[in-house]
């Protein structure tokens, strides 16, 4: 058996031991990025729906102060002059942080397709890598089977080469 350490959880690391005592956990990481993320956007949504809330306050308000006050033309009128802009400002406020959010799931959307694309670029690269040490090792070993007198038509035909490729 050996000293190394070895991983029983994927949060918690053992560490080595040098006196023969029994290993002790490493202390977990901090939070990730991730976390962090979930927490602003949910500050966003609280916001939000606080922005939202206040609005509709301020409309209630104004319904009950021309209630109080007496419904006439005027008051309607007076009472267009609130809600419209309470409405506007509202509306401007969902519809720009939407934009964001949006923006923010198109960007993190591209970072992920650029993290497939080189992922893909380096499989890519280590296929050719691949396949050049094959052909070398093949051209090895038909240059060996030749130079000991061996017919090599079956080892061409397994390896599905042209005739002339060697």
């Amino acid at each position: 058996m050996t000293d190394l350490p070895t991983n029983q959880d994927d949060r918690t690391a053992v560490m080595p031991t040098f006196d023969g005592a029994a290993s002790v956990p490493a202390p977990e990481p901090a939070p990730t990025a991730v976390a962090g993320h979930t927490i602003a956007r949910s500050n966003t949504a609280q916001r939000t729906a606080l922005v939202v809330l206040v609005g509709i306050g301020a409309l209630a308000l104004a319904f009950i102060v021309m209630i109080l006050v007496g419904v006439s033309s005027e008051s309607i009128n007076a009472l267009a002059v609130f809600a419209t802009p309470i409405a506007s400002m509202v509306a401007a406020y969902y519809g720009i942080t939407l934009s964001i959010q949006q923006v923010k799931n198109e960007r993190a959307e591209k970072e992920k397709a650029i993290a497939r694309a080189d992922a893909a670029d380096a499989g890519s690269r280590e296929t050719e890598v691949w396949a050049a040490q094959m052909e070398s090792g093949l051209r090895v070993a038909m240059a060996k089977l030749a130079a000991a007198g061996v017919r090599t038509d079956e080892v061409t035909k397994a390896a599905g080469t042209p005739d002339g490729f060697f």
